[in-house]
């Protein structure tokens, strides 16, 4: 497998305080497996989906413990390149590129509007070995009270080409490398409360949104919008027991037409 271009959502995982807890609930609401988890990266644990390894999960470490959150991973081929274009941009170095075993470096980061990411550059772990299958990871999108800032910054960064949904209810950007889609926007509304920071929000396959919902609410899970057909699919926003925000997307069950776009700076 051919590593993720630069840019391209490349991995996401979690940490969670109660770790077994995570593992029971997103193996019943997406049928995730779960590998052993490594000691040597702090109990770093696998989920997979059909045998294809799709996201992780891991204890905080000490001194981390706090809300419960899924980061996306954005694929660089030179973390230490990316930070230096993430500070020259107006974002901020969270963690500092770091050496995982042969596995590959990463660094977290937060753009100026308050998102907060992460970025990969391959070693031996390449990334999703599975995307838009049942649940595995499909989409992405950047939520943000600040979309000026935001669209300057990640296109700064990353090597994004920006087209505008035009669509008069909501200010929505649509970003690609190449000729493929890989990250939307999402200009935050009052409809979000102002204790709810910018954030990017992960959305895994599912066969059945509406079954993937009864689950999750049964096990303690919130829905926060939906179920809502679109041309993308049938989808749902939730929050996990723990208070992580992910979203379900049946991506057979479309519907309307897909909205026109226009080239955006």
């Amino acid at each position: 497998m051919a590593a993720h271009p630069e840019g391209k959502p490349c991995w996401a995982d979690a940490m969670f305080s109660d770790v077994e807890g995570a593992k029971s609930f997103y193996g019943d609401v997406l049928g995730w497996t779960f590998g052993e988890a490594s000691s040597e990266y702090g109990n770093y644990t696998q989920a997979y989906a059909d045998g294809k390894a799709v996201a992780a999960v891991v204890p905080p470490m000490p001194g981390q413990e706090g809300q419960s959150a899924w980061c996306l991973y954005l694929a660089s081929p030179d973390a230490a390149a990316a930070a230096g274009r993430v500070r020259d941009n107006g974002g901020e170095v969270l963690m500092e590129p770091m050496q995982v075993g042969d596995f590959g470096s990463m660094l977290l980061a937060r753009d100026p509007s308050g998102v907060v990411f992460g970025v990969w550059q391959a070693g031996v772990h390449e990334g999703f070995e599975a995307t838009g299958v049942p649940g595995a990871y499909c989409w992405a999108e950047v939520f943000t009270r600040d979309p000026e800032k935001t669209d300057a910054f990640f296109q700064a960064v990353f090597p994004y080409k920006a087209q505008q949904m035009e669509d008069d209810a909501i200010d929505y950007k649509l970003f690609s490398v190449g000729d493929e889609r890989v990250l939307g926007r999402m200009k935050m509304g009052d409809e979000f409360p102002p204790e709810v920071p910018p954030y990017l929000n992960v959305y895994f396959t599912v066969e059945d949104c509406d079954a993937a919902v009864a689950r999750a609410t049964e096990r303690g899970g919130v829905l926060r919008f939906g179920p809502m057909d679109s041309p993308f699919g049938r989808f749902a926003a939730l929050s996990d027991p723990q208070g992580a925000a992910f979203s379900v997307l049946d991506r057979m069950k479309t519907a309307g037409a897909m909205p026109k776009t226009s080239d955006a700076s």
